[in-house]
């Protein structure tokens, strides 16, 4: 995804307007928040709804959403004991602005993400006690783990070593024609144990634990490349398991308006069909509908043998082949490291057993693909 927000004004308390953007994002309200998967799902993926109205921002499907989260308070009192920090002495934020060091934890600092420059200008502050070996960090870390027992620093300089808190980008998973007013998202929330302590993502706890219906949450619309064709008659393959879903939903509902002839075929997968089938109702409707043509589904805990998207893929690869041969566009949305990875290696497998290509001819007509934006990622 790439771009920036589609500029919408706004006036400052100086009198000066400035555009709605990463900058200067937007307070939107909260909405709701319901929660997918059944009892006895190992997983926890809530369907979000934002409202926009106001804004005058405006996005397309497959377009993201940026929201600023708020730590979790008790990961930042937790902090703030073992750091020897008093919450309520004022320091100078990030941003320039004077506020206790508990409101620029809550809203300013990163403090889940380790990286080597933290490290480093955490093992030079006085009064710290020694770290713990960067190279015995792992991933999921935070900057508890970085001090071995409490300790007592200054206040000011603890913020001044911490990064400053990013905004996380979700795949918006509605269409402005369906929904012009609101936007809404598929999340997953993250929630793990490491080293004896409970951990849980940044944002995906925002939503799940911390903001509710009426309350506003900083938001900006981030514009993507990852679009459907121009040509409304041209046909669409669609893989997105798990919350990878989340811009096809909107596809679909844009699909459903266009007045195209072009056919929509989605591969979806996740753990069990029972507690896991995100979107299931719907997904049947646009079938009804005809919207949706084709839907092959991978639910890889149903079965003795583990099946995935790309498996699926692989039983219908004469037909993938007839269609993306005739010009259909190739989306995938999810995973990067393992998923796109896969149907990546899957998408070349099929053109060349199913399409008799050699192997620099695969990788030719892949590459040719990209270069038309028939085949296009939005993996994270």
């Amino acid at each position: 995804m790439a771009g920036n927000a589609k500029p919408s004004i706004h006036s400052e308390k100086n009198g000066k307007t400035v555009a709605y953007g990463r900058k200067h994002p937007f307070a939107a309200k909260f909405i709701l928040q319901s929660a997918f998967n059944h009892e006895n799902s190992s997983k926890d993926t809530r369907h979000v709804e934002i409202d926009m109205s106001g804004s005058g921002l405006t996005y397309t499907a497959g377009d993201a959403l940026g929201v600023f989260p708020v730590n979790c308070p008790d990961l930042v009192d937790t902090v703030i004991r073992r750091f020897g920090l008093d919450g309520d002495s004022v320091i100078l934020s990030q941003d320039g602005i004077e506020k206790s060091i508990r409101e620029s934890l809550l809203r300013d600092c990163q403090l889940t993400k380790i990286n080597k420059k933290l490290w480093e200008s955490m093992s030079q502050l006085e009064g710290i006690t020694p770290l713990v070996g960067f190279d015995k960090l792992q991933e999921g870390m935070d900057v508890l783990d970085l001090i071995k027992e409490p300790c007592q620093i200054k206040a000011q300089d603890l913020v001044a070593c911490l990064p400053k808190l990013q905004p996380r980008l979700y795949s918006i998973a509605s269409s402005p024609k369906a929904f012009p007013d609101s936007i809404h998202l598929t999340v997953g929330i993250v929630r793990f144990e490491l080293e004896k302590r409970a951990r849980k993502g940044v944002c995906s706890s925002f939503f799940a634990d911390r903001i509710q219906p009426g309350e506003h949450l900083r938001v900006f619309v981030h514009k993507s490349t990852f679009r459907l064709p121009e040509d409304k008659d041209r046909n669409v393959i669609m893989v997105g398991p798990g919350t990878g879903i989340a811009p096809f939903r909107g596809f679909l509902q844009d699909r459903a308006t266009s007045g195209g002839q072009g056919k929509n075929w989605l591969f979806f997968g996740d753990q069990k069909a029972a507690t896991d089938f995100l979107y299931q109702d719907e997904l049947k409707a646009f079938q009804t509908q005809g919207v949706l043509s084709q839907l092959d589904t991978a639910f890889s805990r149903d079965q003795a043998r583990k099946m995935y998207v790309q498996d699926r893929m692989l039983e219908r690869a004469k037909e993938l082949w007839k269609w993306i041969d005739g010009g259909a566009h190739f989306y995938v949305c999810g995973d990067a490291k393992r998923m796109a990875r896969d149907v990546d290696r899957m998408l070349h497998q099929i053109l060349s057993e199913a399409g008799g290509l050699d192997e620099e001819s695969t990788k030719s007509y892949v590459a040719g693909m990209k270069k038309e934006k028939r085949y296009m990622r939005d993996v994270y």
